[in-house]
């Protein structure tokens, strides 16, 4: 959950967007990149889409800052108008199951098993640094072969730490639908791969400084706002 300051100083940027100041939109976006990068990334199952999306996200959001609500969650209606962006861009490219479908008994079509290797411990060695990042590009594709609905609220829970309620929020779908699917998303995965590959989950699906800032950058240009210096505050 978000605490008081992160929800005060959310409270702060929004009053200053609305006042059309581009310094607090940058810091908005700073804030919020990776978790909604992660998001987007976790339904498109593309890097360079899950950017785009983000971007488009931005703008529409920027638009309709007056519809904000600030006793709601900035960082969920964030959310949902980037899972809304990458669902749509996920329509155009195929027939998709959506996330508000029942989930099905058994085994879901297109779902299974997928075997693991064992992960090493914490690398000391620059052998042990290629192993473990080629342990996260396996567990990546392996997070991307979940079927839709549960990859994404693994991703939510799992990668973004979101709890319970926040991610039930964020997709519009009941807390125990949540907790159903990343059971079977688990499952899916294999405990002893989750297990063993836990601690490597932050570093699945990197945001890098690089694509931090060209997002906010392409964001504030098509907007037609100011680039201005990073806000100190």
């Amino acid at each position: 959950m978000m605490g008081r300051s992160a929800a005060s100083c959310d409270a702060d940027l929004t009053r200053r967007i609305r006042q059309g100041d581009a310094g607090a939109f940058r810091v908005l976006m700073q804030r919020h990149n990776q978790r909604l990068f992660r998001m987007a990334r976790g339904v498109l199952r593309d890097p360079a889409d899950a950017e785009d999306a983000v971007q488009d996200a931005y703008v529409l959001a920027f638009t309709r800052i007056d519809q904000f609500r600030e006793s709601s969650s900035l960082a969920t209606w964030l959310g949902r108008i980037v899972l809304n962006e990458a669902l749509r861009r996920l329509r155009q490219r195929r027939t998709m199951t959506g996330l508000d479908e029942e989930d099905t008994g058994g085994t879901t079509p297109g779902a299974q098993v997928i075997p693991f290797p064992g992960a090493q411990q914490a690398p000391t060695t620059p052998e042990e640094d290629a192993s473990r990042a080629e342990v996260r590009r396996l567990l990546e594709r392996a997070i991307d072969a979940l079927p839709e609905p549960f990859r994404v609220v693994f991703t939510l829970r799992e990668i973004e730490q979101m709890s319970v309620e926040e991610t039930a929020s964020c997709l519009g779908i009941p807390q125990d639908t949540v907790k159903t699917r990343l059971h079977r998303a688990r499952r899916l995965l294999g405990h002893s791969l989750r297990r063993q590959l836990s601690p490597d989950l932050a570093g699945v699906f990197p945001f890098a400084g690089e694509r931090c800032a060209r997002i906010v950058a392409h964001v504030l240009k098509r907007l037609g706002l100011p680039d201005p210096p990073p806000d100190a505050g």
